[in-house]
């Protein structure tokens, strides 16, 4: 009898204890690469922006093509100790567009969140082998593209950002992507 109810204190035990092992204690918090990132590090870049501003905030601008009456610049975005490139067109001094290639390391489900808690469901959605592009065409007559793919995990592509009007531009960054 107390054999039989030593065990079962000795199982109850081992059961606890291995609950215990197994639970995390530190309730660490593990964040993605891309967690602290803001779309507001675009905002200088959107349409309509002054060149002369964002020549001010990043000095490294640098001219790639003049071809006239629309010139291309690239400039280096920093995200913790990582560099990668946002493209403007701009025309009179004013930004047309811009489009910026995303980091791979980037998660896509936190920034595809991200759009969606800022300008809602997107409009329109295409998929095709795992590739996928989002659509959406906001309140303030902005055309935003997004494209992110999937292979083990999913990673971002791209993000481009139009106005409306300009959408059909053939000098949109997005249209050159399309035709190559």
């Amino acid at each position: 009898m107390v054999e039989k109810n030593l065990n079962k204190i000795l199982t109850c035990s081992f059961i606890l204890l291995s609950f215990c092992i197994f639970i995390n204690p530190a309730k660490a918090k593990v964040e993605e690469p891309n967690y602290d990132f803001t779309f507001d590090k675009f905002k200088p870049f959107h349409p309509g922006q002054k060149l002369s501003d964002i020549k001010k905030d990043y000095k490294a601008i640098r001219l790639i093509n003049d071809k006239k009456p629309v010139a291309t610049y690239e400039i280096q975005i920093r995200h913790q100790s990582y560099f990668f490139p946002v493209f403007i067109h701009v025309r009179d001094e004013i930004v047309l567009d811009f489009y910026a290639r995303l980091p791979n390391y980037f998660l896509h489900n936190t920034f595809h969140q991200s759009l969606i808690n800022r300008y809602g469901k997107q409009d329109k959605f295409i998929n095709n082998d795992g590739t996928s592009v989002y659509i959406w065409n906001d309140e303030a007559g902005l055309a935003i593209t997004y494209s992110g793919a999937c292979t083990i995990t999913c990673f971002p592509i791209f993000i481009h950002m139009i106005k409306k009007d300009d959408v059909k531009i053939k000098d949109s960054f997005l249209i050159k992507l399309l035709k190559n």
